[in-house]
């Protein structure tokens, strides 16, 4: 007893420390915790602070490459794909996109705004949801990358806010074809074409968001859903690759393969904004959001530093998230995206959909 009141003692002063902080702050630290921690929050991925996430380099300046990567992004024609594409050739990547729309006109976009530079994009029409076109793109990113080191498995789709009850019935089936389906059928044929790629270590991504933790999302019950099942299939993958299956003979392929989980957070793309609210969109978007070049900055140079296998990169990470609630809730600093109204400001020069999405070409 004696000892342990001396420890208790030689503690006092760390604690004391942490209390000094403001009363106000400590609330809201702890409130951006558990809300964090539970999910509470629509669209924030819980899954933060993972043990082996990559930690942020933002503010980091553009390096053009002198190997250039071959990297395949999913639902690449727009939103957060469209910045991850736009970001990896800019620094001298080697990029394939597709989308269930047609990709010419962002490989386009992109390709003239980084003309005479090292990167390069091509851009495919592809169904994620189809095994037969899923089949096709990785044989058309085989044909114009030569090798992939990373695939990002960035398609989604969320089927509008609405209860599950009231969904119709092909929306539930569209939304886990995309989401669930399309991940597995290109992890698929991305670990077929990168197993087959002698010397080569090359890595898989699969976008998580809200749901992945397991908390409610309602409104977005099926999407939630799927994004729940993307870690177990990562950690699955993962110790297959590293330990095999028990009962059968561990091949050892040509090419290593690593699987990650990817986590962009909330970003303001149609999937966030369609169907929102003036109170939604005042928070959390207006406190967490971020536009799609900023995650795609922070995320591009994660992606490329990752080393090892199943990894957590993430965007919004605990350092980032409690900044963000100090800054809005103890500092009173306004949001540069969502006026005090819940309405999305609009920058000058710059064009925006009829939900506030701004575009990002044309």
């Amino acid at each position: 007893r004696g000892v342990s009141m001396w420890r208790e003692r030689e503690r006092e002063p760390r604690i004391a420390m942490r209390l000094s902080m403001p009363t106000t702050t400590r609330l809201l630290v702890a409130l951006a915790v558990v809300g964090v921690a539970e999910g509470l929050v629509c669209g924030l991925p819980p899954r933060v602070a993972a043990a082996r996430s990559i930690s942020p380099r933002m503010g980091s300046p553009i390096q053009p490459t002198s190997a250039p990567k071959g990297i395949v992004i999913t639902g690449g024609a727009g939103g957060v794909g469209y910045a991850y594409a736009d970001e990896f050739v800019a620094r001298g990547h080697w990029v394939v996109i597709c989308d269930v729309k047609d990709p010419e006109p962002a490989v386009m976009a992109i390709r003239q705004k980084h003309e005479g530079g090292l990167g390069r994009i091509y851009g495919t029409t592809t169904d994620v949801s189809s095994a037969e076109s899923v089949a096709k793109l990785a044989e058309f990113a085989k044909e114009n990358l030569g090798t992939v080191h990373y695939w990002i498995n960035n398609a989604g789709i969320n089927g509008g806010r609405r209860a599950f009850s009231s969904l119709p019935i092909k929306t539930i089936e569209a939304v886990v074809n995309v989401n669930l389906i399309g991940v597995l059928l290109c992890t698929y044929e991305a670990l077929k074409l990168m197993q087959a790629q002698r010397g080569v270590e090359s890595h898989i991504f699969n976008t998580v968001g809200s749901g992945v933790k397991g908390g409610g999302t309602p409104g977005y019950a099926v999407y939630g859903a799927t994004k729940r099942g993307l870690p177990q299939l990562t950690d699955s993958l993962v110790k297959e690759l590293e330990e095999g299956v028990e009962g059968y003979d561990k091949e050892e392929p040509l090419g290593k393969v690593n699987v990650h989980t990817l986590s962009p957070g909330m970003v303001f793309t149609d999937l966030l904004l369609n169907d929102s609210t003036p109170k939604l969109r005042k928070f959390p978007f207006g406190v967490l959001a971020a536009q799609p070049p900023e995650v795609a900055a922070d995320l591009v140079p994660k992606i490329l530093a990752v080393r090892g296998n199943g990894q957590k990169v993430e965007f919004l990470t605990t350092d980032r998230i409690l900044t963000k609630f100090f800054e809005r809730f103890v500092q009173g600093k306004k949001s540069e995206y969502i006026d005090d109204d819940g309405n999305v400001i609009k920058v000058p020069g710059a064009q925006y959909a009829d939900n506030g999405v701004q575009i990002q070409y044309q």
